[in-house]
């Protein structure tokens, strides 16, 4: 069970289930996705030749407001890891209280071996197949891993050429020119960095000369890198799907990220040296932050990470076997349902923003999100000091709690 990340989340499910007494009928209803969609994506290629992938949409629970979730392209895409990321997502809206449920998307692709062309092509086409389960009312696709507001404008316009009409808040994650909000490309990593600030001042551990890790340097990674760095923490090694760069002394993000751009790679970086990428998560540091795929922490190397704190800004980067192991090290977990959390609120944001055509400042965003995670934070951090559980079985108890209630107020028809 250690690596099937959809074992992974219904084991911790049942446990929280078993916390919180609910009946055998609302176990069973949260247990189970309320739709799977599978639908063949046919693609013409370049070459003229015609190519087809797997595609999937899952959506959880809609019990409290519309499915909400992203699309990733990934080779390695599989549907249990849709379903199980489908209900995270269900947690994680509850968890920061959003009105929507949880829903996740995702084509079995390289898209890296894809042409714009051809992305474009997949991108439309699988949008079109998922066009009767999807929408502003019903479930609002966003970028996950390898997608981002160029591929978000594709499904807008899309959807939109279907519907015959502009439909704004189809999904979000866009661009601004489309009616994207503002702060939505750093709100993942916004939201991660609160969360690490708020347990910083938990732990009455002093922010000043800490160092840090991160495992991914994509949107979430470079932007915690960044965020970090600007409030004088200090990056001593990063990586990314090709490689991993280690200074004790650090490393400029923005830098780093220049080097990547250019490269398609952070190894080999001038001012840094190589590592093993499996090493990166054992280099001491007073913070680390997975930000890559799920799975990543696991019972080989969990006894041998060396941090106080562990910020999960990527989905389900640890297993059940590994929790245990850093519990008993006393390492300080933020869990993934909260961490990450902002970026579906500030998709919520621009939900909202689009359905209303009114748009706000950056700053009311950022305002408006560090209100909502600390709010969230302190809820489950008083769960867990008050139940004497961890953090992850706190922000848990707290998202099926609400989910559940939901569900039985609504009951079940017909």
């Amino acid at each position: 069970m250690q690596n099937d990340l959809w074992q992974i989340t219904l084991a911790r499910l049942d446990e929280v289930m078993d916390i919180l007494n609910l009946t055998c009928g609302i176990k069973k209803y949260l247990s189970k996705p309320r739709r799977t969609v599978e639908v063949a994506v046919t693609v013409k290629m370049d070459n003229g030749d015609i190519d087809i992938f797997d595609g999937y949409r899952v959506q959880h629970n809609t019990n409290r407001g519309p499915a909400k979730g992203g699309i990733r392209y990934h080779q390695d895409v599989t549907v249990d890891e849709i379903k199980a990321l489908a209900m995270l997502m269900t947690w994680k809206c509850a968890v920061v209280n959003i009105p929507f449920g949880g829903a996740k998307g995702g084509v079995k692709v390289n898209p890296k071996k894809l042409s714009l062309r051809e992305l474009e092509n997949l991108t439309r086409r699988y949008t079109s197949e998922l066009s009767l389960v999807i929408g502003p009312e019903k479930d609002i696709p966003a970028p996950d891993v390898n997608t981002n507001p160029q591929i978000m404008a594709w499904i807008l316009d899309t959807y939109s050429i279907d519907k015959g009409f502009v439909v704004p808040g189809v999904v979000t994650g866009k661009p601004i020119e489309l009616g994207g909000s503002e702060g939505r490309d750093e709100a993942t990593a916004l939201g991660c960095v609160y969360t690490i600030m708020l347990s910083l001042k938990s732990l009455k551990i002093n922010n000043t000369n800490l160092d840090v890790v991160i495992q991914g340097y994509g949107n979430a990674g470079f932007n915690c890198a960044k965020m970090l760095f600007d409030l004088d923490f200090k990056i001593i090694a990063v990586s990314d799907s090709t490689g991993a760069i280690y200074n004790k002394k650090g490393l400029n993000p923005v830098k780093v990220l220049a080097y990547k751009n250019r490269t398609g790679s952070v190894k080999d970086y001038s001012n840094a040296e190589n590592i093993a990428q499996e090493e990166l998560l054992l280099v001491p540091c007073d913070i680390l932050i997975p930000a890559a795929l799920e799975n990543q922490i696991t019972k080989e190397n969990a006894s041998k990470i060396k941090t106080r704190i562990i910020a999960e800004a990527a989905n389900g980067p640890t297993t059940i076997e590994a929790d245990e192991i850093l519990e008993n090290g006393e390492i300080f977990i933020i869990p993934d349902i909260l961490a990450n959390a902002g970026g579906v609120t500030v998709s919520y944001f621009e939900w909202v923003q689009g359905n209303l055509a009114y748009f706000w400042s950056k700053r009311e965003v950022n305002l408006k999100l560090r209100d909502i995670i600390e709010k969230a934070f302190f809820n489950v951090y008083e769960t867990h000091k008050k139940r004497k559980i961890d953090m992850r079985k706190a922000a848990l108890l707290i998202g099926v709690d609400r989910v559940a209630r939901a569900t039985s107020l609504r009951g079940i028809y017909p």
